[in-house]
């Protein structure tokens, strides 16, 4: 009998599985694809925890692998000591579909091992999981989310005591803990929790968090001067966001907030959203009837946990535009170092962070206004690290920290990619630029005739089922074995990969460390600036591919990025006009 198949029938027979879950397991009995997809593997615990679809299986999300995942984090708070324990673990959670179940079981095998537990009334935005780390000063938190995934996922993401995501050193301890844990026999059962461990974290602390992301305005007196003629219509995809951010924005004075009736209950079924994410247009489908009824040029979303956010504007044709993760990040960037100037209160030591897979505009922005820019791997933990070792060092002010994939952070109170602070930021710019008769697409427009145009491409290819991550191990090592010398016309100049840590010179053919973590990440830099990346998802069975082109004006780097889009199709062997997002 295959081991997969021996698991099947261990959670078959055991007495600790419930009967809806026997029932389950029962429904897919003689169908070995699915039993192989549910149990033929184990879900991998990475530095942002674990991630996968709902339903009965050792490869699942249910409320058996969820405890056995607390416990491994238990036992490693175990092995730090009582001073860990009494710091203790805060525990939230967003909206989808028995979120607040497995937020209840992390609870209760926390306090089976007498860690003290702040668990949050009801659902908070992720970036108030990070605050409360930091704020109640937890050894650890807890979030029960899948972000942006679609309605069938739920997610486990692990915190450590700064409020940052775990390093890998850290995160690979809890994984090995959690691997020897029997599921069954090794975990805690609900009558040995001690609910006296518990404090629960309601609306005190949302006051305390909503103040310290209002302290983060730039120009506070734009929206008053602003706000008789903004019109801003808000939508938390049924999510998260759908109390703490409206709040935020009334109250620093935003007048007219028009809000998705339809998207503001929270929902994990998320209805009429095949994918909850602000990055798609189609997730503003119903905030465009809204703004249209109400003649408002911006509409503002959240992903279902608020730690992401995307924004359609009108242009002057009247039609809705998306401004990209990359554009907004740049827009932001240069409105705070702008309005900062104006006050006179721009920092001399300011510095700013973005990943490797974001626009290279900023690097032009930050050179502008003379603020240093660290580049860092995909993910906040990365960005939250850079600003961890300034603050040791009593160097530099943090101004803003992006990747493009919609994620925004500002300030010292969280560690990770904040919603809702971002949701202010945008407002407070959007009023800036309606001072000056701008929409937020003339803002964008602006910045190319600033700086330079800089366009982006980011795609994607699904490998789902059985052999899904030895498709995607594969099409990596293709790129590894391509050392092409050119890249739409312009010679390769560097090529990095992040996995062996080299960065080859293509010119005198020395190679160096990339000075970052390993991360299973090739890039290709070819002498125009243009920039090619491959990575694959941590949370996802895929990869994803990132254009970075510029040039002298929009025509040439609209060219640039559809003839670099067309060398990197041809250096992994697939048709051209494949790779669209």
């Amino acid at each position: 009998m295959t081991e997969y198949k021996k698991r099947y029938f261990e959670w078959l027979e055991s007495d600790k599985i419930d009967e809806a879950t026997k029932e389950e397991l029962k429904s897919i009995e003689g169908n070995d694809e699915e039993i192989e997809f549910r149990f033929g593997s184990y879900m991998e615990f990475g530095t942002g925890g674990l991630r996968s679809k709902m339903g009965a299986g050792c490869g699942m999300m249910n409320i058996y692998t969820v405890a056995q995942a607390t416990e491994g984090l238990a036992r490693a708070l175990d092995e730090i000591g009582d001073e860990a324990k009494k710091k203790g673990v805060i525990v939230g959670c967003d909206s989808r579909n028995n979120s607040s179940l497995f937020q209840r079981r992390c609870a209760e095998v926390l306090t089976a091992h007498g860690i003290k537990v702040y668990m949050f009334e009801s659902l908070r935005p992720t970036p108030m999981l990070s605050a409360g780390v930091k704020y109640f000063g937890c050894a650890a938190g807890i979030n029960i989310t899948a972000s942006h995934n679609p309605a069938a996922y739920n997610g486990y993401k692990l915190y450590w005591d700064d409020g940052a995501q775990p390093t890998a050193e850290i995160a690979d301890h809890v994984a090995h803990l959690i691997h020897t844990t029997d599921i069954f026999d090794g975990v805690p059962s609900r009558d040995q929790a001690d609910d006296s461990l518990i404090t629960m974290v309601g609306a005190e602390f949302d006051e305390i968090f909503m103040e310290k992301v209002m302290a983060e305005q730039v120009y506070p007196d734009v929206i008053a001067k602003a706000a008789d003629e903004l019109q801003v219509v808000y939508t938390p995809l049924c999510g998260a966001g759908y109390k703490i951010v409206p709040e935020v924005l009334r109250r620093i004075g935003i007048k007219h907030l028009h809000t998705v009736d339809c998207q503001m209950t929270p929902n994990g079924n998320f209805p009429g959203l095949a994918k909850p994410n602000p990055e798609y247009p189609a997730a503003f489908t119903e905030g465009i009837k809204v703004a249209t009824e109400v003649n408002s040029d911006i509409i503002i979303a959240n992903d279902p946990d608020c730690d992401r956010i995307g924004i359609m504007a009108r242009d002057n044709n009247g039609e809705f535009k998306c401004v990209t993760g990359n554009q907004m990040g740049s827009l932001l960037l240069d409105y705070i170092f702008t309005a900062l100037e104006e006050q006179g209160k721009m920092p001399a030591d300011a510095y700013a962070i973005k990943t490797i897979v974001s626009s290279e505009m900023p690097t032009a922005i930050c050179k502008k206004h003379n603020v240093k820019l660290h580049n860092v791997l995909t993910g906040f933990k990365f960005i939250a690290e850079v600003i961890g070792k300034q603050e040791e060092l009593g160097e530099g002010t943090f101004m803003l920290g992006f990747e493009e994939s919609y994620g925004y952070m500002k300030g010292p109170y969280s560690r990770d990619k904040d919603g809702v602070v971002a949701a202010m930021l945008i407002c407070e710019m959007a009023a800036y630029y309606s001072l000056r008769g701008m929409t937020m697409i003339d803002a964008v427009d602006s910045l190319y005739e600033k700086y330079g145009y800089y366009m982006e491409n980011s795609a994607e290819i699904y490998m789902e089922g059985l052999d899904g991550k030895d498709k995607i191990a594969a099409l990596m090592e293709v790129l590894r074995a391509k050392n092409p010398t050119e890249i739409a016309g312009s010679p390769v100049v560097n090529i990095r990969d992040y996995r062996a840590q080299t960065s080859k010179d293509m010119i005198t053919g020395e190679i160096s460390h990339t000075g970052l973590p390993k991360s299973n990440v090739m890039y290709f830099l070819a002498e125009n600036g243009c920039v090619v990346v491959a990575r694959p998802s941590g949370t996802e069975p895929k990869i994803k591919f990132y254009i970075l082109a510029n040039g002298k004006d929009e025509e040439t780097a609209i060219a640039n990025t559809k003839a670099c889009t067309n060398a990197l199709e041809d250096m992994l062997g697939i048709p051209h006009g494949s790779l669209k997002k």
